[in-house]
């Protein structure tokens, strides 16, 4: 009679499908390959499935391995709801949480926030791990983050959402930029310029682009910045003007001496959202919304003329 399955060989094919090959999730879960592999061969035994074709490719899955997976997902993410509820319960605000954060937001932000609530929840251990908006929403729903701190939309059925502030987009151009002549800067002074901004792995990007065909600026996209230094950078070379985020500007750019020029643009209403964002069974709903407190208490003291509060 075949043995029950486990939720170890849940994990490993979980580890399986997402790298398809054996020797990296072997290495992920921290077992020789063989091991994986023994435990991928008794979950289809006790299944009576095959689960993964094993070939030159590598491990891909077989349809019942695909149908297998969405449900092993599932199961892996409620025992981790279970465990999460019992050390919130044993140990209220001095568990570990792992917040994901965006870089075009967190370098700038939560220094701040980490402060505070050091200073009100001094047992609370926060890890913190910087990654694009569209690799955090992916971890966040594979279980690697608690929470996530980005730039909103983040689109999940299984994903709840809390608004946190509006953060305006400042217009930054090179310091001899015909346009830096001028006070203000307006619709139809950047039609036809160039304008550059982050890669697609970015929300921002996608922002900046509607807003170029609205006013009708060319977005370069043979130049895209890897981070906002980077485009600020490009910014600086006169290779075209950007949307700088409105903490970024205030932490990495001074009126006096940057290297870019800051000019108004729509007079600061042109914003990208900012939020949480948490798997919906998450038993860390009491911690996550002290954090939410944490934060919107951090940008009403220090960043009240900087961002709106939602």
């Amino acid at each position: 009679m075949p043995a029950d399955l486990t939720l170890r060989q849940l994990t490993y094919f979980v580890a399986l499908a997402d790298t398809r090959h054996y020797r990296r999730a072997a290495e992920r879960v921290g077992i020789s390959q063989p091991s994986l592999s023994q435990q991928i061969v008794a979950l289809e035994e006790t299944l009576g499935l095959d689960l993964v074709e094993r070939g030159q490719r590598g491990a891909v899955l077989t349809p019942h391995g695909r149908t297998v997976l969405d449900q092993a997902r599932r199961v892996l993410d409620e025992a981790a709801t279970l465990r999460a509820m019992a050390q919130d319960a044993r140990e209220g605000f001095s568990g570990t949480i792992r917040l994901g954060s965006t870089p075009t937001l967190g370098p700038y932000l939560l220094p701040y926030v980490m402060r505070q609530l050091h200073q009100a929840y001094p047992s609370l251990k926060v890890i913190v791990r910087d990654a694009t908006p569209v690799v955090l929403q992916e971890e966040l729903l594979s279980g690697q983050h608690d929470l996530i701190l980005t730039q909103l939309p983040v689109v999940s059925q299984d994903v709840d959402v809390m608004r946190l502030f509006r953060e305006p987009l400042k217009l930054a151009m090179a310091q001899d930029h015909p346009l830096a002549k001028q006070r203000a800067v307006t619709d139809a002074d950047l039609a036809g310029q160039d304008v550059l901004t982050l890669s697609d792995a970015y929300r921002l990007h996608a922002q900046v682009a509607a807003l170029c065909e609205e006013i009708g600026a060319n977005l370069r996209r043979d130049y895209e910045g890897t981070s906002l230094d980077a485009l600020r950078q490009m910014t600086a070379l006169d290779m075209g003007v950007s949307f700088l985020p409105a903490l970024y500007v205030q932490s990495e750019v001074s009126s006096e001496t940057g290297d870019v020029a800051m000019r108004p643009f729509r007079k600061d209403r042109v914003t990208r959202s900012i939020g949480l964002a948490w798997r919906r069974r998450s038993a860390h709903r009491d911690v996550i919304r002290h954090m939410a407190t944490a934060i919107g208490a951090v940008v009403r003291e220090r960043f009240a003329g900087v961002v709106v509060v939602e």
